[in-house]
């Protein structure tokens, strides 16, 4: 978030002539070779918004709106989760609002029940779910292993545990399990990082920030506008908690390694990104090198970003990492990285081989058509289930500029959605963000899912001091498949967070990972969808373990139905005959 034009009082910044005659040129270069609207119109309808009949009635509060303290325009992420066992995904929204303020700003996050057809009722009092603090973003996994999904919620203060138990409550065991760590938390995932069945806890940390050390910065036209995280020099460091598999946790930042490092940190992903069988941590930081911790098999991690190739752009520049996924764009087994940047800088891709990253940026098309923009959060599916993955990403300013998309609120912009071409190419589909009443607004964190039970994957977004959003997908045209992937029978049902999942239909060949942890502080579905176009079956699913495990093989499936593979009930394969 090194927004350019805002300095805080007392300092300079340069001068934008340079960085923005580099962005015009790199524009030209990159963002004018991309085929025309290959595979559709291009002004197709993917999403409608269904907001208003849904019953999500969430307006998101933001820290002393309108004070220009810093915590106001990061806003909060949005969490999915199926609390109740039903099957269907309910929605956990995360309120930013001062809690020891009174009135609106008070207000707790709110727990929204799905009744299967994506109508929503609140069930907040009645389940426990309303905690009070500074919310800004959450993880969901089964910590404690008994089949019931819980909530970790970062905070601009302590973090907080919330403890499903089973019927439909929740109880905020925080205390007791030794996890909540006070400080600026943004994006937070469940995995597992020892190999011994539970899942573990990284949270990114952003800033060491109090409303006394606020600063008074100023944007455009020397009026009052948001600071940057640079201005108050004072990145904080990430925490990782250590699952003792007794329903408590152990802070290891330090014997981990993890402390050995600073970070504005927002964005986490967690994937194996060597190939080695271990789950590693990346982490999106805004204004500094972003970090890939590999994991060393023995308890702890080294960073290892600058030597990969994806701790800075192709420019050598850090950049302001916002949201951040994990795609597979080549399909080749190995985890590629997308994050969300700052407004003159550009999304950025970098592509992994073998675990050595290239920033491929300008070669994808996605550099040109995201220069004017901020993204936050950040999705990657298959929307139209045409085989080939596609973005979305939600943009919001975070500083005023002397151009506006709306004259009565300088931050707001429209988000975006990229049409996935084939060969590793993306094209931003019209009419922007794929809706037929394009709206602006300050998004941030956004979650991924099937809401409403057809099938294709939806999106809800959480708008900056505005109403929630829920975007119907009404634009899948082929057909698709689901896998959800569980431990062995005779244990509780728990989704096998970390698996790596690799499909094959005819000669087409497509990964996935099983995780909800990506984006702008936000959980996601933990399942894995895959658009199959005119496919109707699936051949085979290889499924290789986080704990590394010996791979297994399942299938065939028919399309059109989300299977569950249940470990141990697949044939083994040797690691080398299926990847």
């Amino acid at each position: 978030m090194i927004h350019p034009g805002s300095t805080s009082t007392g300092r300079n910044i340069t001068g934008l002539g340079p960085l923005l005659l580099i962005a015009a040129l790199c524009a030209c270069s990159g963002g004018s070779s991309e085929p025309g609207a290959a595979g559709g119109a291009s002004d197709q309808i993917w999403f409608e918004d269904v907001t208003d009949e849904s019953g999500l009635s969430f307006e998101h509060v933001a820290y002393g709106e309108q004070e220009f303290l810093m915590p106001e325009v990061l806003g909060a992420g949005i969490a999915l989760i199926d609390y109740d066992g039903d099957g269907d995904l309910d929605v956990y929204c995360l309120q930013s609002g001062d809690p020891a303020s009174s009135g609106a700003e008070a207000q707790a996050n709110r727990l929204f029940r799905n009744d299967g057809s994506g109508r929503f009722e609140d069930v907040t009092e009645a389940s426990g779910a309303g905690h009070r603090g500074n919310g800004r973003g959450a993880a969901v996994g089964d910590y404690d292993q008994d089949g019931d999904l819980d909530l970790y919620i970062t905070n601009l203060g302590p973090n907080a545990l919330l403890q499903n138990n089973g019927d439909g409550t929740f109880t905020d065991v925080t205390e007791a399990a030794g996890v909540g760590h006070a400080g600026w938390g943004a994006s937070t995932a469940f995995f597992d990082a020892d190999r011994d069945g539970d899942l573990d806890l990284f949270i990114t940390n952003y800033v060491v920030w109090t409303k006394e050390s606020d600063l008074p910065c100023t944007g455009v036209g020397g009026n009052l506008d948001y600071c940057s995280p640079n201005s108050y020099d004072a990145p904080a460091r990430d925490v990782f908690y250590l699952n003792e598999g007794d329903g408590t946790f152990r802070d290891r930042s330090d014997e981990a390694g993890i402390h050995a490092a600073f970070g504005n940190g927002l964005g986490v992903v967690v994937d194996d990104y060597d190939g080695d069988g271990w789950q590693d941590i990346y982490v999106a930081n805004d204004g500094m090198a972003n970090q890939l911790w590999i994991n060393r098999h023995d308890g702890t991690f080294a960073d290892r970003s600058l030597l990969s190739g994806c701790a800075v752009n192709m420019n050598g520049a850090a950049e302001a990492g916002m949201g951040v996924a994990v795609l597979d764009l080549e399909n080749d087994g190995d985890p590629d990285l997308l994050m969300t940047h700052l407004r003159t800088e550009s999304n950025t891709l970098y592509v992994n081989r073998r675990g050595t990253f290239r920033d491929r940026t300008l070669n994808a098309g996605l550099h040109a058509d995201s220069l004017k923009f901020t993204g936050f959060g950040l999705g990657i599916a298959d929307f139209d289930q045409d085989g080939l993955l596609d973005l979305y990403i939600g943009n919001g300013r975070v500083a005023r500029w002397t151009m506006s998309f709306d004259a009565n609120d300088p931050y707001a912009e429209p988000n975006q959605l990229f049409r996935g071409l084939g060969n590793g190419r993306f094209k931003e589909a019209k009419p922007q963000g794929g809706v037929r009443d394009a709206y602006l607004g300050s998004t941030r964190g956004l979650a991924l899912g099937d809401i409403d039970g057809d099938g294709d994957i939806d999106v809800v977004l959480s708008e900056n001091g505005a109403r929630a959003r829920i975007l119907r997908n009404v634009g899948a045209q082929g057909s698709w498949v689901g896998f959800r992937v569980v431990t062995p029978e005779g244990q509780p049902v728990q989704d096998v967070i970390g698996a790596r999942i690799r499909v094959s239909s005819g000669d087409e060949v497509h990964w996935r990972t099983v995780t909800g942890a990506y984006g702008y502080c936000s959980a996601n579905q933990i399942q894995a969808h895959f658009g199959l176009g005119e496919a109707s079956t699936v051949d085979s699913v290889t499924v290789h373990w986080p704990d590394g495990g010996e791979p297994e093989v399942f299938g065939p499936f028919a399309a059109g139905a989300t299977h569950v593979l249940v470990r141990g009930q697949g044939t083994p394969q040797a690691p080398s005959a299926v990847k």
